[in-house]
């Protein structure tokens, strides 16, 4: 795979999720919910200073760190898939590690920007506007922002009968994530699914051999 391709799947992956924040950032209520495909797929508007997924760690200074932390990974993996493409590992692996990237990246850009770019969101309104004078949150101290929900099995009554959880509601699959995160999960997956083909060692190649032989060659023998 060239670093072309590379970059075009990283491009796209941006766009997608960028677009659909800023769409979703601008155009719903903190915690407004609307349905897109019956009632397993819905846009759920919340806001995540942690990590993927809702997960969150030490406060203001966990979030300092964890940005920069996604800083980091970011630059360590523009160096990686240089050199993966450089060495021409397998393509699959290739293009899993580049939905991979560019997740760390669309995250990263609104832990780092999305504080300074948007006004705050709040819960009955008013919407976000963009580009105002002053934002919500300085440098740093972004919001990234979720909206995929796909409770498929939602608030239904568990069976009296099972120890702990019976005649409690259950939601199943209840994370509200990104496309970002969607990204890193697709390429971690997969590549968790598939390494025995990504990482198939190659077969070594053939060498010349040489055939010992006690018949003496001359100069004769080789004219005649």
């Amino acid at each position: 795979m060239k670093l072309r391709t590379v970059a075009a799947v990283i491009l796209l992956v941006l766009l997608a999720d960028q677009a659909l924040k800023i769409w979703v950032k601008t155009s719903m209520f903190y915690h407004e919910e609307r349905m897109v495909l019956g009632t397993w797929f819905r846009l759920y508007f919340i806001e995540n200073e942690g990590m993927a997924y809702g997960w969150k760690f030490g406060g203001e200074w966990g979030k300092i760190l964890l940005t920069l932390f996604r800083l980091a990974a970011v630059l360590f993996g523009t160096w990686y898939l240089k050199r993966i493409v450089e060495q021409k590992y397998h393509s699959g692996f290739i293009f899993c590690a580049a939905l991979i990237y560019a997740g760390a990246l669309g995250n990263l850009i609104d832990s780092l920007f999305y504080g300074m770019l948007f006004t705050g969101s709040e819960i009955g309104g008013p919407l976000a506007t963009m580009f105002p004078e002053k934002g919500y949150a300085g440098f740093l101290h972004g919001h990234v922002v979720d909206m995929l929900y796909f409770p498929l099995v939602d608030n239904q009554v568990m069976p009296s009968w099972l120890p702990f959880i019976g005649g409690k509601p259950f939601t199943f699959f209840q994370p509200i994530f990104n496309i970002a995160d969607a990204s890193i999960s697709v390429g971690i997956f997969t590549i968790l699914l598939l390494q025995k083909r990504f990482f198939r060692p190659q077969p070594a190649a053939a060498h010349p051999t040489t055939v010992e032989t006690n018949t003496s060659i001359s100069d004769e023998s080789q004219v005649s």
